[in-house]
């Protein structure tokens, strides 16, 4: 059985990254989708607002799986992306990780033995 402090420490992560994910993908879609010099970026404003969908989803306890495997979705997209650019994001696989962990260890938490994978 998790401690208290075990508990409000994953709880603290949780949150921390879920409103991190949030936060970054809301201002990655309103600059792709703002008008600018070279034009809007819909693809990445389209991946940014279901990101973002994700991340709302991923913080309330009654959606954190759905929301979790949207944003594994999303993070594996741009993964993807960055990748073909020659972009090296390893920051992607660390919010896709702490994602993981979330998924898992919540319903553990939750006092229920449903994991991810």
């Amino acid at each position: 059985m998790p401690t208290t402090t075990f508990r409000r420490s994953f709880i603290a992560f949780h949150l921390t990254l879920g409103i991190t994910l949030l936060v970054a993908s809301a201002h990655t879609a309103l600059h792709a989708l703002a008008p600018a010099v070279g034009g809007a970026d819909l693809a990445l404003g389209v991946l940014a607002v279901v990101e973002a969908i994700g991340a709302a989803l991923f913080l309330f306890p009654g959606t954190v799986r759905p929301g979790g495997l949207v944003l594994l979705l999303t993070l594996a997209v741009a993964l993807v992306a960055h990748a073909v650019a020659r972009q090296l994001r390893f920051d992607l696989l660390v919010y896709a990780a702490g994602t993981w962990l979330v998924m898992a260890g919540g319903a553990r938490l939750a006092g229920r033995d449903a994991a991810v994978g």
